[in-house]
Parts: C-alpha cells; structure tokens; sequence
C-alpha cells in the first residue's frame, strides 16, 4: 500500500510538471519508479504512466491543438519510437541520457547566443520526431528534446502543450505495444499503471489551469530556464 501512495503522489507532481511545461515530468518520476519497481518494470511502467498524462493533456487543449505540425513530427517518430523500444534493452540508458543532456545544453546555448535557432519547417518536424522517437523508445522519454522542436513554433502556451502531448501520446502509445509483445507485464504491474495514470489526469488538469494564466513570452522565458536545468541534470547523473 506504501508504494501506491508513492508513486501516487510522485506522478502527481510528475504530471504537474510535464502539463505545465510539456516536459520533465519522467525525469522525476523514473527515479522513484526504479527504487519501487525496479529497472526492467520501470520504463514500460513509465511508458504508460505518460500515455495516460499526455492523454488528458491533448484532452483538455484539443481545441488548440496544430495537427499539420503534430503530423509531420510524428511522420518521422512513429517508426523510429518502434524501432528504438524494440532497443532500449541492449543499450545503456545512461550513456544515452547524458548525450540528450549535452546536445540539448549546447543547443540551448548557441540559441541563446543567436548562433542558431530550430526554424518551423516540413523537414525540422519530421526530423525531429524522428530522433525523438529513437530516443523515448530506447530511454522511456525524450521530452526535453521534443518540447524544443515544438517551442520553436512559437504556439501559445495551452497550442504548444496540447501538440506536443498529442505527439508523445501516439509515441508512447507504439511504446506500450511492442513492450506489451516483448515483456511480462503482470497483474500488480497494470494495478499500478492505473494508479499512476489517476495522478497524471489530476496532476494535468492543474496544470492546464496555471497555463492558461501565463503570457506567451514569460511562458515561453519559463519553459527555456526549465528546458537548461533538465539538459544538465541528465547530462551530470544519466
């Protein structure tokens, strides 16, 4: 009983975050998910958990939500999120981590220093989706590097998370098949899934109602500082 409330309220505020930010909420939750379940049940737990929140967050924005954007990302994420959770067994995910963490913090600060910056474009989404793809399937989450592809866009704040939720949704959603296919998901493990995936809807819903307060540019101020700190933590700890 002491591990549901854990990882109740561990997703809770996962969910929080990620509805709030559109990412970083799997960075908080995968370490406590790994104390409680263990390696091998923590990323496909992981997997769903997020299914379930970027669920309810495409829910809540659908109205918002910029579909020819969204269908060129996941043009290249679809078949690479398959690829890389048929992989993420036979590589090291903290080697795999840590170079999320550098190549985010060194994009971050060339486009701080407008030495480059992602431009909305056919080829940057499919692109993009594609590495982003490979990579949550082989880690159970990119979504740092995800988020930066859509907040080039420049969308209002409810537009960019309802996107970028959509596309995560359809990525984890390829994820949860072929783990699914491949591993023993027991009876105690989708009994957890469904506790966590309560936490993500309300953690989510709270978070949709802090966005809609926010000006574009402060959330847009917010969610770069956000997207640095997350860049370092996976580049120092994997």
């Amino acid at each position: 009983m002491v591990e549901y409330i854990q990882l109740f309220v561990g997703a809770f505020f996962a969910a929080t975050l990620s509805g709030a930010a559109g990412f970083g909420g799997a960075l908080l939750l995968l370490p406590l998910l790994v104390a409680v379940v263990g390696v091998s049940q923590a990323v496909p737990l992981l997997t769903v958990a997020q299914f379930v929140g970027n669920m309810s967050r495409a829910a809540l924005g659908a109205r918002h939500i910029q579909w020819k954007w969204v269908g060129w990302f996941l043009l290249g994420a679809i078949p690479a999120s398959w690829l890389g959770a048929l992989w993420f067994v036979q590589i090291p995910r903290e080697w795999v981590t840590r170079a999320i963490g550098g190549a985010m913090l060194f994009y971050l600060i060339l486009n701080y220093l407008g030495v480059v910056k992602l431009h909305p474009s056919t080829a940057t989404m499919i692109v993009g989706g594609g590495v982003t793809g490979l990579l949550s399937g082989l880690i159970g989450s990119a979504g740092p590097l995800g988020a930066a592809i859509f907040l080039a866009l420049g969308l209002p704040p409810v537009a960019y998370i309802a996107s970028e939720a959509t596309s995560a949704l359809v990525m984890h959603g390829i994820k949860t098949l072929v783990y699914q296919q491949y591993l023993n998901l027991d009876q105690a493990f989708w009994r957890l899934a469904v506790c966590l995936g309560v936490a993500m809807i309300l953690g989510s819903w709270l978070a949709q109602r802090l966005i809609k307060r926010i000006p574009r540019e402060q959330f847009n101020r917010y969610v770069g500082v956000l997207l640095a700190a997350i860049a370092m933590y996976m580049l120092v700890h994997g």
